[in-house]
């Protein structure tokens, strides 16, 4: 359980740091060029490793047909409307609202897997969802600019907030349906990083294919920079590669809501990188929500 619960958390970091770079690349090609362009750099990095480490002899084809349908639904699904998302909200709100993915993934854990739900589980979810609620609330706390005080441009909103915060929680939903496919498969003892690089490469595979449809745009337009690739390149071994993976070996190891609880504290964890790196402290609705959702968070872990 140690395993598990060190994993889950190490993916929370991983995905509040990889929030951070996403929002640049996003905004410039797109969510869906973003997340074509990084499962394929991951789905390189991974396979090679599986090779290298003997990883693909834990899979059979049963196994690898359960995480392809695995990540067609967690990434391809999840990751196209989280980024999406994240392109309109900004990483902060984005972050704050995904964490309900682990009310989420203990409720299907409950209804799938037959993992219970206690009735401190239940308040947990009501807390996490109160959270996310009043982070939502209340923007950041502007910053100076010698006429008086403006949002920093990552909380500006793009669009209308109910329909980017829509988006994110389909992408949590999804994300929890993921987590809970792969599950039986991890725990019966496949390699986590071979797992990492069969939903990577389905996830992929189909948004390659999507780009073939008629008026979709295959390539990655003008704002392909080599800054941006590079970026690009960052976020997914940190995002995709190392948080994925660490996902996978906390759900080899633990509960599936227990595991999706922990790496759900990503939240907590960018506020204060988002203060280090724009200067703007978050405002107090934000830090109170979050601690309401990590109280949570904490019910529901120990059920």
């Amino acid at each position: 359980m140690l395993t598990a619960n060190l994993a889950a958390l190490g993916a929370a970091l991983c995905w509040a740091a990889s929030g951070l770079i996403a929002i640049g690349p996003v905004r410039a090609i797109g969510s869906v060029a973003f997340n074509r362009l990084r499962m394929s750099i991951v789905f390189v990095g991974t396979a090679l490793a599986a090779t290298l480490l003997g990883g693909w002899q834990t899979l059979d084809l049963q196994g690898a047909a359960i995480l392809a349908l695995s990540g067609a639904v967690g990434i391809v699904m999840g990751d196209t409307a989280l980024f999406w998302a994240l392109g309109r909200i900004g990483p902060r709100r984005n972050s704050v609202i995904y964490a309900t993915n682990a009310p989420i993934t203990a409720l299907l854990a409950w209804a799938v897997l037959g993992e219970a739900l206690g009735p401190w589980t239940a308040v947990g979810i009501a807390l996490v969802t109160a959270g996310v609620m009043l982070a939502i609330f209340f923007r950041a706390s502007p910053v100076p600019n010698g006429t008086g005080t403006v949002p920093h441009d990552w909380e500006s909103v793009r669009g209308r907030l109910l329909i980017g915060v829509g988006a994110c929680l389909i992408a949590a939903v999804c994300q929890a349906a993921g987590s809970v496919i792969a599950r039986p498969v991890m725990a019966a003892g496949a390699d986590p990083i071979a797992a990492a690089a069969v939903r990577v490469g389905m996830s992929g595979l189909l948004l390659f294919a999507g780009g073939l449809l008629p008026g979709q745009r295959f390539g990655f337009g003008p704002g392909l920079t080599p800054r941006i690739f590079a970026q690009v390149v960052v976020n997914g071994f940190i995002g995709l590669g190392l948080g994925m993976t660490l996902l996978l070996i906390g759900l080899a190891h633990g509960n599936a809501g227990v595991v999706a609880t922990l790496s759900a504290t990503s939240p907590v964890l960018i506020l204060p990188m988002l203060w280090a790196w724009t200067r703007q402290r978050p405002g107090a609705g934000a830090w109170a929500g979050a601690i309401v959702a990590v109280l949570g968070v904490a019910l529901i872990v120990n059920r």
